[in-house]
């Protein structure tokens, strides 16, 4: 934290009280990537049995 006359910068893991790591990138990309298999599949399986 550092002030400069009346204004407080803070940077942004002292705001979000913690840090930010990539892990949330990571699920995130994996739940998309296991959504369009299952979806794909499930379209997939409905067109061969038509």
């Amino acid at each position: 934290m550092r002030k400069r006359g009346n204004e407080v910068h803070l940077n942004t893991e002292e705001v979000r009280s913690g840090s930010s790591p990539n892990i949330v990138r990571w699920v995130l990309g994996i739940s998309l990537f296991l959504a369009i298999i299952a979806l794909s599949a499930i379209w997939i399986t409905g067109a061969i049995s038509v």
